[in-house]
Formats: structure tokens, sequence, C-alpha cells
């Protein structure tokens, strides 16, 4: 855990070693986590880690280059994680999410935004995939809703709807819960943000699934967003789990 302002300046080293390293033999990545956030909306957040997200094509060549540097690395979950450690301090290098939905493609790297991070010029992942992420996180011990919350109301005016739509367009329900909740949390400027064409489009999807029959099969999709809350659905309650896969 990075406490002490010794301990903070020892991680910061570190992390400009390992960017100066990726610039050198020109290795693409992104940002993101509490830097992209501060850089969006001000919120700040003191971080144990620094997340870097490139494509599932790119961590193995990443792994090498730091482990031949003489640094401890680790394929954590060959699903979406791996880590470059020095000492007590790591880097997540983060190639896809937990439930296989938000993989880096060259897309993310198209829309990617410029910044600053340890006094050095870096790509940050947009607001429109960093919402995106943030909204499967809805675990007991971690929920993103008012980050999430946070960068519409920040970068909501500027934002690609559309876009955010498509990438949220298969679970979909989620994007219009957010956009409820938003207007709970912040009533007064839920009109000048949410777009009402969005949120007319998906009350209407959500009126229309009562025409429809229910489903045959009992799929619960909350392994989705929370990985151990709904485990008693599927291995006590005969519920299918769902593995959507989207591109």
């Amino acid at each position: 855990m990075i406490e002490t302002e010794e301990q903070k300046e020892q991680a910061l080293a570190f992390y400009r070693d390992a960017l100066q390293l990726l610039k050198e033999h020109e290795i693409r990545y992104m940002v993101g986590g509490a830097i992209p956030l501060f850089h969006y909306t001000g919120v700040y957040r003191d971080t144990k880690d620094l997340d870097l997200f490139c494509k599932p094509s790119e961590y193995p060549k990443i792994l090498k280059l730091f482990a031949d540097r003489g640094y401890q690395t680790e394929l954590t979950d060959v699903r979406w994680l791996a880590k470059i450690f020095k000492g007590e301090y790591f880097i997540d290098i983060i190639f896809d999410t937990v439930n296989n939905i938000c993989t880096v493609d060259d897309s993310w790297y198209e829309h990617a935004e410029k910044g600053e991070f340890a006094g050095m010029e870096v790509l940050l992942l947009s607001p429109v995939e960093l919402a995106w992420c943030k909204m499967y996180v809805q675990n007991r011990e971690r929920y993103d809703a008012a980050d999430v919350n946070h960068i519409l109301l920040k970068c909501g005016k500027k934002l690609d709807w559309k876009r955010l739509l498509f990438r949220m367009d298969p679970h979909w329900h989620l994007l219009l819960a957010q956009l409820l909740q938003f207007q709970f949390v912040y009533p007064s400027d839920f009109h000048e943000i949410i777009p009402r064409w969005l949120f007319e489009e998906l009350m209407v999807r959500a009126h229309e699934q009562y025409d429809l029959p229910s489903p045959v099969e009992k799929v619960c999709r909350g392994p989705i967003i929370d990985q151990t809350q709904y485990m008693i659905d599927i291995k006590e309650w005969d519920y299918k789990v769902t593995t959507i896969k989207t591109t």
C-alpha cells in the first residue's frame, strides 16, 4: 500500500521508467483508472497501482520486455489481466474485462485522448471507454456507478452518446439503469446532459419487453456485473450463466 511521500515518489519513479521503456520500444498503450478519471472530472483518488490498457495481442511482448529488464511479471488472469512488479509496487496490464466484454481493440486508440502523467505525454482512455468499463463494475466490494455519473456530468455535453449506446447495446438495460440513477442524483442537470432521443429509445425498449414471451431458459446475467454475489443462482437455483461476448 502506497502511503508515505517516499513511497509515492518511489512508485512514481517506477511508473515513469516503465512508460519510458514502452516509449523507447514504440509499444502502444493507454492509461486508465484514476488518471483519466481525474483528467475528465477533477475527482482525485489515491491509487495503489497504475492501469495500462493494451490490445490482447500486445501484452505478451510487454511482459517479455519487462522480464528481460529484470522486472517480475505475472499473467494474473489470461482472460484480461497481467502485472509488472518492482518490489511492492506494480502496474496492471489490462487487455479486457473479467467478463470478456470490453476487449481492447484499435478503436480504443482512435478515440483515446492526450493527457499527461508523471511528466510524460500519454494516451488516456476516452470517456466512452472509461464509462463503458465502469458500468460493469457492480460488485459488493466495489461499485463504480458514482464514477460513471461524474464522467457523464463533466463530459456529457460533448460525449459521443451514439458510440456509448453502441458499446452498451447488448446490455442496454445497464445503460438505462445508469441514466435513471443519473436523473435521481442530478435532477437539475439531467435535461441538459442526457439526450432525450437516447432516454426515450431505451424506455421504449423496456416497455417493448413486456410484449415478448418469457425466455424458456432460466438465465441469470448477474455474473456479468458481479462475479461472486450471483453464484448461488447458478450453483443452487438452477439458473444458466450467460457468457455474452461482444465486439
